[in-house]
């Protein structure tokens, strides 16, 4: 059996992005671990309970997963102000990358595993801390003598055909028409497609678990309302792939490999 961890910037993020390929993976007997970098507060936590680390635990566990971690950084938050550090911890895009990526490689050195899930270079839709994932988590890769990293991501050309849809819709993503060509990834340089249809109903449950965050009014809370409310089946249709690209594999104009712990051709 092997052993897959997937770096993640923050708690809910593992649901959409590597939910599926986490619940296959542990199904199949795996063992699956999730790190987040930061607890996905904004604000000094004032000694209160952790609430979205709480239910991460819950979501991991519908997932099957068996160790989350924690790297112990702020959400450092997305859009034009970058807010100041809380009292307690440091924002995660302000921490030394060097020492981030430490932390992260003193878990993978733990672990041993023969795969990191993280994030593309551009960070999948932008966030400045998915953009550190991605830097931060090759870096931990290299410290740790990974063998491979897959980056977690999305095709950009399926992407933006549908921002345009749900626009013409009225759906309130409010995505600026000319950053699309600069989210997610090129098809050419996707080299893992995962069918993850079979664990639609543990997905479903992995999300929900987020309830902090789905009864806000984020754009996040808008496409988690959105697709809770889905039966099963259309579900399953709409989320049935997820998307990886290898670092340092050739581009290709193939059809991707359906198994993640195929290397794809160098």
């Amino acid at each position: 059996m092997a052993t897959v961890v997937a770096f993640h910037a923050h708690p809910d993020d593992e649901t959409l992005l590597t939910g599926g390929t986490l619940a296959e993976l542990a199904a199949a007997g795996h063992r699956t671990v999730i790190v987040v970098a930061t607890d996905g507060h904004m604000a000094d936590l004032d000694g209160r309970k952790a609430v979205r680390l709480c239910e991460l635990e819950t979501s991991a566990a519908a997932l099957g997963v068996t160790r989350v971690a924690h790297l112990g950084y702020a959400d450092s938050g997305h859009g034009a102000v970058l807010y100041a550090d809380p009292p307690d911890r440091v924002r995660f895009v302000r921490a030394d990358p060097e020492q981030a990526a430490e932390r992260l490689a003193a878990i993978l050195r733990e672990e041993s595993p023969d795969v990191l899930l993280s994030y593309d270079r551009n960070g999948g839709y932008g966030h400045r801390d998915h953009v550190r994932v991605h830097e931060v988590g090759k870096r931990a890769a290299e410290l740790a003598g990974v063998p491979r990293v897959l980056d977690a991501t999305l095709p950009r050309e399926s992407f933006t055909r549908l921002v345009r849809s749900l626009e013409r819709l009225r759906f309130p993503l409010r995505y600026d028409p000319s950053a699309l060509a600069a989210l997610y990834s090129p098809r050419l340089e996707i080299t893992h497609r995962i069918d993850v249809s079979a664990s639609t109903a543990q997905r479903k449950t992995a999300l929900s678990a987020h309830r902090s965050i789905i009864e806000g009014s984020s754009r996040f809370a808008t496409i988690a309302k959105t697709l809770l409310r889905m039966p099963n089946p259309v579900l399953a249709r709409v989320m049935r792939w997820e998307w990886f690209a290898e670092e340092g594999a050739a581009p290709t104009s193939g059809t991707p490999l359906d198994d993640i712990f195929q290397p794809a051709h160098r």
